[in-house]
C-alpha cells in the first residue's frame, strides 16, 4: 500500500535516518552487519541509541545483564511497566533490520509520546536485550532470561570462539554478575511486553501485506551433539574397520532434514548451522566431531516426537560406526502464544489506521519468547522482502518499517493509558 505520511503520527523520515545511522554501526559490505553482542561495536550501538532515548525524555541505564534499558516515566512510577523491545546484537553475517526495528520503533514511541505531549497512565521501558542472537556463546536470549530469572548456572562459563567467558565479556562490558539480583524484575512489575520485528520469513510478502499480527512463537530445541571415533591414516585404514565421527555425523544430519520434512503441511524445521572437527586434516580419519542441532515447531507434541527419533538415531548411528557420543541441551523452550486481549487491540489499531492486520506464527524466536514466561506479550511482524533474514540481503522497506512503528505506537498508546 502506498504510505500517507501525513496519516502517521510518527516521525517516519527521522526513523529512517535513525536506520541508516546504525547500519552503519558493525557495517559488512554493502548493506551488511556484524554486531557481536558484549563487543565493542555493540556498545557504540548503545552509545547511539541512548542519546536517542534520551533526546526522547527518557532516562537511560545499562543494566549488568548488558541490557540498554530507558524509561518514559508514567503519572504511576509505581504501576507495571509497558515494555518495548528488542536487540541490536546480529549475527555475524547479518542484515539491518534483524532486532533494531523493534529498538528503533520502541524508541520512536516514546519520541512521539514527548512530542504530543502525552504522559502515559504508567512507565514505558524500552529495551535493547543482551545477546538474544546466541551465536557467539551459542546461546541466545540472555538478556531477556536475565531479567525474568531463567538464567542457568552455566550461562556465565560458556565461551566464545576466543576462549572468552561471557562472564568476562559482561565484566568487560561493564556489567557485575554478581549484582544480577539487582537487575532482575519482580514478579508482577511488568505490565506486558510489546515487540516490533521483521516477519523474517516470506508469508506477508507473498500476500503483499505490509504488517502483520504474530499468533505464537515456535518453541525451539538447541542441541550440541558430540560424537567421538577414533583417528587413523586416511589411506591405510580399511572402510570397514573405521570410527569416523564425521561419516557418522553426515547420516544423523541427512536424517534430521529428511524427518522434518515427511510432512510439508506442517510448520516443523531443522537445521544443523555450526560444526567442528578434530583434527580437521584431509588425511586424518575424523576422531571428534561436535555439530548443533535446531529443531522448531508450534506444536509441542510433534516436537517431542521428532526429538525422541532423532536421539534413537542417533544411538543407532553411534552403535553402526563404533562411535561414543554426547548430547547437550542449550535451549528448550514450549511455543508460546500471543496474548488475545493484546492482539484485539493490534487488530482494532490496525482497522483505524485502514490496512490489513492478518495473523501468523514465528518460527524464528525472539525476546518476546523469554518475557513470555513473566508477562503477557504481543508482537507486530513488518514484512521481509523475499523473505531473507540472517543475511545482508535482509530487507524491509521505510514504510512497511513506518506503518509498522505507526500501529506499535498506537497500540502501547492504548495499554500505557489504562490504569
Amino acid at each position: 500500500m502506498k504510505l500517507n505520511v501525513q496519516q502517521l503520527q510518527i516521525n517516519a523520515e527521522r526513523l529512517k535516518k535513525r536506520f541508516e545511522i546504525m547500519g552503519q554501526i558493525g557495517k559488512i559490505g554493502e548493506t551488511g552487519v556484524c554486531r557481536p553482542a558484549l563487543s565493542e561495536v555493540e556498545k557504540e550501538a548503545f552509545n547511539v541509541a541512548r542519546g536517542w532515548m534520551e533526546e526522547a525524555g527518557m532516562s537511560v541505564r545499562i543494566d549488568h545483564f548488558g541490557n540498554l534499558i530507558g524509561r518514559y516515566e508514567g503519572k504511576n512510577p509505581d504501576a507495571p511497566v509497558l515494555m518495548i523491545g528488542s536487540h541490536l546484537d546480529s549475527q555475524p553475517y547479518g542484515g539491518r533490520y534483524d532486532g533494531t526495528a523493534g529498538v528503533l520503533g520502541g524508541i520512536e514511541v516514546a519520541a512521539t509520546l514527548k512530542e504530543q505531549g502525552i504522559i502515559p497512565e504508567r512507565p514505558i521501558e524500552v529495551v535493547s536485550f543482551c545477546d538474544e542472537e546466541g551465536w557467539r556463546f551459542n546461546k541466545g536470549l540472555f538478556g531477556s532470561k536475565g531479567i525474568t530469572g531463567q538464567l542457568e548456572e552455566s550461562d556465565l562459563q560458556r565461551k566464545d570462539q576466543e576462549g572468552i567467558t561471557r562472564e568476562q565479556a559482561l565484566r568487560d562490558f561493564g556489567c557485575d554478575p554478581a549484582k544480577f539480583s539487582e537487575s532482575q524484575y519482580e514478579q508482577g512489575s511488568i505490565h506486558c511486553f510489546l515487540e516490533l520485528h521483521i516477519e523474517q520469513g516470506p508469508v506477508l510478502d507473498r500476500a503483499n501485506q505490509p504488517v502483520g499480527v504474530v499468533s505464537g512463537i515456535s518453541g525451539p530445541l538447541w542441541w550440541t551433539v558430540k560424537l567421538k571415533g577414533f583417528a587413523g591414516h586416511a589411506g591405510s585404514v580399511p572402510m570397514n574397520m573405521r570410527q569416523d565421527a564425521l561419516l557418522g555425523a553426515a547420516e544423523i544430519i541427512l536424517f534430521l532434514n529428511q524427518m522434518v520434512q515427511q510432512d510439508p503441511d506442517t510448520p516443523t524445521v531443522g537445521t544443523v548451522g555450526n560444526m567442528q572437527v578434530f583434527p580437521n586434516s584431509r588425511n586424518i580419519i575424523p576422531e571428534e566431531v561436535a555439530f548443533t542441532v535446531d529443531l522448531r515447531d508450534i506444536d509441542l507434541r510433534r516436537r517431542d516426537q521428532y526429538e525422541q527419533k532423532l536421539r534413537r538415531e542417533i544411538e543407532d548411528i553411534a552403535d553402526k560406526y563404533g562411535l561414543t557420543f554426547e548430547i547437550r541441551e542449550d535451549t528448550n523452550s514450549e511455543p508460546r502464544y500471543c496474548a488475545d486481549w493484546i492482539k484485539k487491540i493490534i487488530h482494532q489499531e490496525g482497522a483505524n489506521m485502514g490496512i490489513e492486520t492478518p495473523e501468523l506464527m514465528s518460527g524464528p524466536f525472539h525476546d518476546a519468547l523469554a518475557m513470555s514466561y513473566a508477562c503477557d506479550y504481543g508482537m507486530i511482524f513488518v514484512r521481509s522482502k523475499d523473505g531473507i533474514s540472517h543475511n545482508p540481503a535482509e530487507f524491509s522497506s521505510p514504510e512497511d518499517l513506518a506503518l509498522g512503528t505507526e500501529l506499535l505506537y498506537r497500540t502501547a498508546l492504548q495499554i500505557a493509558r489504562n490504569k
